[in-house]
């Protein structure tokens, strides 16, 4: 991070923008090698590092000229030591690369209408029951429809008049929607007739949310396919959303087989509780002392930040209509118990400018981003006239078998295919090429279908080809990256030279350091100072206390211990080497060894114990080595600078480079 941030400022010194070469009226202005720099490219690095907008002076274009031929004299001797050769070099460049060309593989309109639609959802939350009815991702189609008219059939009922609770509990295959007795491996678990409580945008996958979010209150969806099913949905609740909240809680615990109209002798020690808060009780100790909830009770019942989803639907209930700290409602009953709650703090959602960075980091890590990437992916089958020749896929459904799924497919079962499967431009793409495909991709194939296998196979790999064309002539379709590429790769090797010719040869050239120090020590002088401690105390009697032991030389840590017993405040002591102007006692009182009068200052008693004098002399290098290493750096690259202009050949056409004052 520290290296990208060097090259980026490098950016802005040398370079900092993208350019165009255009030959015609666009005159050389200076050569380093066989490197021609145009009038043009020049005048647009130095406008846009011209951040000031002075004005284009003599002195200014001559002085940036200067700065810039040395910029690219050490990237030509980077490049003659052969560091752009290097695998450390060309790997760092691939990263770059692979982060810079990012934004051209996101398609600009999708991904802004999924960053608003996210935002608008983000602003509220549902809760909702589904029925579910398992689906594997890769079913073939006669399965897929089985399980659509199944579950369309569970449709019908709940349109009939069933309700949805009773037909999630007979006919749901999400286990959660029944009661689960308890076993040896899990305590009793009730069921929640397919309620998932309260969720927002980026808890749930994205086609269920699309689903949820487009429904009414009380309305049932059609059937919502995600990659695990097919699910019915129904909207029971739509409210503001919640935000982040931190609450404490009181539990009082209902014990299990207890219904909850038995539970009124735990509602009256909740309730008792209640009021003793009320009254002035300290709602932490309380805590402590009464909450069965012994994961929270030892921090005064305060539960970690969570959002709507994270808490059963009464508690969140609860919680949504608490509006400032310190506010508590009656006790809550939930299947857990009575819980007293209070508002510990709360996070309401944002402006839309302030989530943005957050929603946009969760768009790329969630399934909805793969819209974009289709886009984009249609966007370049189109502009290079994608062909595709389908019926040579089926001729692996002859020849894969349910092998591959144990890495065991015989790859010489396609040697007689070679016909053309999709070519994108000038590229084709035959059978051989996916055997080879299928030969890699083997070692990692989950066991399904073998059919849906061969067909997401061939898919994910001509979407991958199609990504990997364009993204091999970025650099030719788009001069911007193109240029920012080179950017980068000189601003990389320019780091790498500087640090091998001046920043670790100064740290590492103890005796080079040292030579230069003894040259220039006098450039860096102490002032007469003294060697004294400053002793501020609260009155005359501790002064006298301290004074009396400071004469027998007790330490001052010492006698910061046994002053500031009781009391941390009876003596402040201040000790180091002085000159005039960094304290005012020290500038105020005569400079002569011993322990000064008392003096009162600002209702303090104070003095001083002079240990010594000190003439005017050179700072010790261990007390500047930062500096002299920076200086030392300095005198480096001066030198090398010296020494690369007379190895490197360079002219600069001064009619060209008038024609800038001139103009």
């Amino acid at each position: 991070m520290q290296k990208r941030f060097f090259i980026t400022l490098l950016f802005y010194f040398f370079i900092c923008t993208s350019f165009h070469l255009y030959a015609q009226n666009d005159p050389v202005l200076f050569t380093v090698g066989n490197e021609e720099i145009t009038k043009s490219e020049f005048l647009k690095i130095f406008n846009k590092n011209n951040i000031k907008g002075e004005p284009l002076t003599k002195m200014a274009i001559e002085e940036y000229l200067e700065l810039y031929i040395n910029f690219k004299l050490k990237v030509k001797e980077a490049e003659a030591l052969g560091l752009d050769t290097l695998k450390s070099f060309k790997d760092e460049l691939a990263g770059y690369r692979a982060q810079l060309a990012q934004p051209y593989f996101v398609d600009k309109k999708t991904d802004s209408l999924l960053i608003r639609e996210a935002y608008d959802r983000m602003l509220w939350d549902l809760r909702a029951s589904h029925i579910f009815v398992k689906l594997d991702p890769d079913a073939l189609p006669e399965d897929t429809l089985e399980k659509y008219n199944h579950i369309m059939s569970l449709r019908k009922r709940i349109m009939k008049g069933e309700s949805f609770e009773k037909v999630a509990i007979q006919a749901s295959e999400d286990p959660t929607a029944r009661d689960q007795e308890a076993t040896d491996n899990h305590p009793f678990f009730k069921g929640n007739a397919g309620d998932l409580g309260y969720f927002t945008v980026f808890d749930l996958v994205y086609p269920f949310e699309t689903a949820a979010y487009n429904l009414k209150i009380g309305e049932v969806s059609m059937p919502v396919r995600t990659e695990i099913g097919y699910h019915l949905i129904k909207l029971y609740d739509r409210k503001k959303a919640l935000g982040k909240v931190q609450v404490a809680h009181i539990l009082i615990s209902i014990p299990q087989g207890k219904s909850k109209s038995d539970s009124i002798k735990y509602k009256i020690k909740a309730d008792s509780i209640y009021h003793a808060i009320l009254n002035g009780a300290d709602f932490a100790e309380m805590a402590k002392k009464f909450s069965d909830d012994k994961g929270s009770s030892s921090n005064g019942g305060v539960l970690p930040w969570f959002g709507c989803f994270r808490m059963i639907p009464e508690f969140i209930i609860a919680v949504s209509d608490l509006k400032n700290k310190g506010d508590m409602p009656k006790p809550v009953l939930t299947d857990y118990g009575w819980h007293i709650i209070t508002l510990v703090d709360k996070k309401e959602i944002g402006s839309f400018e302030e989530e943005l960075p957050d929603i946009k980091n969760r768009i790329q890590r969630d399934s909805r981003s793969e819209k974009s990437r289709q886009v984009v992916i249609n966007r370049i089958k189109k502009e290079y006239g994608f062909y595709e020749n389908k019926d040579a896929l089926k001729d692996f459904y002859k020849i894969v078998n349910d092998s591959v799924f144990k890495g065991k497919w015989d790859i010489n079962l396609a040697a007689g295919l070679n016909k053309i499967m999709f070519s994108i431009d000038d590229k084709s793409y035959n059978q051989q090429d996916f055997a080879k495909h299928l030969n890699i991709m083997q070692k990692s194939a989950r066991q399904q279908n073998i059919i849906s296998f061969i067909n997401n196979t061939y898919k994910n790999w001509v979407d991958e080809k199609c990504i990997e064309y364009e993204d091999q002539n970025l650099e030719n379709k788009y001069p911007d990256f193109k240029d920012l590429m080179k950017e980068y790769r000189d601003g990389i090797l320019l780091f790498n030279i500087t640090d091998q010719k001046v920043w670790t040869k100064a740290v590492k050239d103890t005796t080079g350091l040292k030579s230069f120090y003894e040259m220039n020590k006098y450039k860096y002088m102490w002032q007469n100072r003294v060697d004294a401690s400053i002793y501020t105390c609260a009155n005359e009697k501790v002064a006298k206390t301290v004074k009396k032991l400071v004469k027998k030389g007790i330490s001052n840590d010492s006698i910061m211990k046994k002053i500031n017993v009781d009391t941390p405040v009876l003596i402040e002591i201040k000790s180091g080497k002085f000159q005039k102007g960094d304290n005012p006692v020290i500038d105020n009182i005569e400079w002569k060894k011993g322990i000064t009068p008392f003096k009162n200052i600002d209702g303090k008693v104070v003095f001083v114990n002079i240990k010594n004098v000190l003439p005017a002399q050179p700072k010790e290098l261990k007390e500047i080595k930062g500096l002299i290493t920076a200086e030392y750096q300095k005198k480096l690259d001066e030198e090398w600078i010296k020494e690369l202009r007379g190895k490197y050949k360079y002219t600069v056409n001064y009619e060209v480079l008038n024609s800038i004052f001139n103009n």
